[in-house]
């Protein structure tokens, strides 16, 4: 669906599905009792084979392969929370394709760094900061110094048992709920959160839940990951859609509900990596020290391309692992193992708005820039790289009524020059095509 705002700066947003036939096989068999292993193979048998062998070549040949990732994609090793990694890869895919600042800090010279080794390690401050790191002062305490203390620990936090008040949010782990032990009955299902553990409130019944914010019935201020990824990028003055929905291939749904592998393929066509959450579809829940009812064993992971071969029943998934583990990992879209010995329990998915960043005019030309999706897709097949997101300048002389008209070219590159009005006012704003 998409949703238009009267602003001038607005940005129509959506998402496509591209919906692909199945390949439906034959298969032509003869009763083995009917031949003696030595016989000759008799004429209808040959023919049979042979229209077999046809077919299949055939049914490979209609049935294409594709094989696709998205570039720029960070690696980061785990620190404070797989989460945290997760969405610290996902934040730092977006500052280098079309959001630079999503990430300010000093390292990499405020470019997010494609790993967290050697001098990348402050890139850390992007979903924990730290007093004294990556450019903090060291008597301004962040996010590792009020929340953390040990992986797993159900302990009270830090700055409560300092007896001091919290730091502002700054970071996404702040407004994710990572590391926070303050919540309980988080959607029925546990407390927490323990440190290194995050928390999403899904719609168990499949249904995919967007801008979704909890409410206060189990802890204020209310978080988990997808509304605190909307906070988050609302702290850096952009706005964002998010959502969260559970896999098609988890066993407590009903069939014919869930996110599915179109939904997937979708999203990364568009541009757009997606979160993997890992649980054991039943557990909700397991007793840590003083905690009857924690966080259960969950990872973060982030999706980030796709394979797909029908003719072998191929359709596997690309992902970040969260411990820096190098290219085109990948599982098979179903319900066993994926990683840490878990499944994937669902998804959540992270759409960033475009936003203008300035207007001038000179020489009768007047020229629109804009932060927004400038994604590239590299597919392995056809060895091509494409630009999936561009935009198209639109004005209209006035707001009320309001008729938007095209000007100038279709841009990919975030930057539109076109011939100002000869007079008169004019509204611009910019649209993100195809989407």
């Amino acid at each position: 669906m998409k949703k238009q705002s009267p602003h001038p700066s607005a940005i129509l947003l959506g998402a496509a599905v591209r919906h692909e036939l199945p390949v439906r096989k034959l298969r032509l068999t003869t009763p083995a009792a009917t031949l003696h292993p030595h016989a000759p193979m008799p004429t209808l048998l040959k023919f049979f084979c042979l229209a077999t062998l046809l077919l299949a070549c055939a049914s490979h040949a209609g049935a294409q392969k594709t094989d696709v990732y998205l570039l720029n994609v960070p690696d980061y090793d785990w620190a404070y929370g797989c989460f945290g990694t997760a969405t610290g890869n996902l934040a730092g895919y977006w500052d280098r394709n079309g959001f630079p600042d999503f990430y300010t800090g000093p390292t990499g010279g405020g470019l997010a760094p494609l790993n967290s080794s050697g001098g990348n390690a402050g890139i850390q401050s992007l979903w924990a900061s730290q007093a004294g790191v990556d450019g903090r002062p060291a008597n301004r305490p962040g996010h590792v110094d009020d929340y953390w203390i040990d992986y797993d620990s159900p302990l009270a936090d830090p700055y409560v048992t300092s007896r001091r008040g919290e730091h502002t949010p700054d970071c996404l782990g702040d407004f994710t709920g990572l590391n926070q032990k303050r919540w309980t009955r988080m959607n029925g299902e546990c407390d927490g959160n323990l440190d290194g553990f995050s928390f999403t409130y899904w719609d168990t019944n499949g249904t995919r839940r967007v801008n979704f914010v909890p409410s206060f019935a189990a802890g204020k201020p209310a978080r988990d990951i997808p509304s605190g990824l909307q906070a988050w990028a609302r702290s850096r003055s952009f706005d964002a859609a998010v959502f969260s929905q559970l896999t098609d291939f988890n066993t407590t749904l009903p069939a014919g509900t869930g996110f599915t592998y179109e939904d997937l393929k979708a999203e990364i066509n568009a541009g757009y990596p997606v979160l993997l959450f890992l649980q054991d579809f039943a557990s909700y829940s397991r007793a840590v020290g003083n905690m009857s009812q924690a966080n259960p064993e969950i990872h973060g992971m982030l999706a980030y391309g796709y394979q797909e071969d029908p003719a072998y029943g191929v359709r596997w998934v690309y992902y970040r692992t969260s411990w820096a583990s190098g290219g085109l990992v990948h599982s098979q879209w179903d319900a066993n193992v994926w990683q840490a010995g878990l499944p994937v329990r669902g998804v959540i998915g992270f759409h960033p708005r475009p936003k203008l960043r300035s207007l001038s005019r000179a020489a009768g030309l007047v020229t629109l820039a804009w932060d927004g999706p400038s994604a590239r897709l590299y597919d392995t097949v056809a060895r091509t790289t494409n630009y999936v997101n561009s935009y198209q300048a639109e004005w209209t002389p006035a707001l009320d009524p309001c008729v938007w008209n095209p000007v100038g070219a279709v841009a990919t590159n975030r930057v539109a020059t076109f011939p100002a009005p000869a007079s008169g006012t004019a509204f611009y704003r910019v649209r993100l095509l195809g989407q």
